[in-house]
């Protein structure tokens, strides 16, 4: 397809996204299968059921303006995917995997805002008022998981991995404290 338009780039970023959320109604069963924390299962369980409903808004978008979702595959989700695919085969304690998961998930979540954050300018910039509302719920939507996900590991998975624990005041010199929680993400 070439690029002449900005409308011509828009229809690329939808077909972009809509591969993408595409292949997480694929990757979320497994991620939810693949964590230990109930609440993290449940987040991803929750978040599959949501995708769907934005897989059925970016179909609405493309029958208003006649156009197949069908494109390219996104490689970046593609990668993402297979990085979280490749966390959740990792050796070791469930809660630091868990943790790992939750990064994955929010490299995932971040894609999503960008691409979201995006195609809402150039739909709005081009008038396109509906198909601008419907880009900006699921974009809310993807704000939001990611806000949950920063909230499951700050108050149970990070705190439960080994490691994360407060350290023994070796000498006098040395004064260790529990690690601060960071902040959360603005966006």
């Amino acid at each position: 397809m070439a690029l002449a338009t900005m409308h011509d780039l828009m229809i690329a970023e939808l077909k972009d996204i809509y591969s993408a959320e595409t292949q997480l109604v694929k990757a979320l069963p497994q991620m939810a299968k693949g964590v230990s924390t109930p609440s993290l299962r449940k987040a991803f369980e929750d978040h599959l059921a949501q995708t769907q409903e934005q897989v059925a808004r970016l179909d609405q978008i493309f029958e208003m303006l006649g156009v197949s979702p069908r494109g390219t595959k996104c490689k970046g989700m593609e990668g993402l995917i297979a990085e979280g695919t490749e966390m959740m085969e990792e050796d070791g304690d469930d809660a630091v995997r868990d943790a790992g998961m939750i990064a994955s998930a929010q490299r995932m979540e971040h894609y999503e805002i960008a691409a979201y954050g995006s195609t809402l300018a150039f739909a709005t910039l081009m008038g396109h008022t509906e198909i601008a509302e419907l880009l900006e719920t699921t974009l809310n939507e993807e704000k939001a998981a990611d806000v949950l996900l920063s909230t499951i590991a700050e108050d149970e998975v990070n705190i439960a991995a080994p490691g994360m624990e407060a350290e023994e005041v070796e000498d006098e010199d040395t004064v260790s404290e529990k690690p601060r929680k960071p902040a959360r993400d603005s966006m």
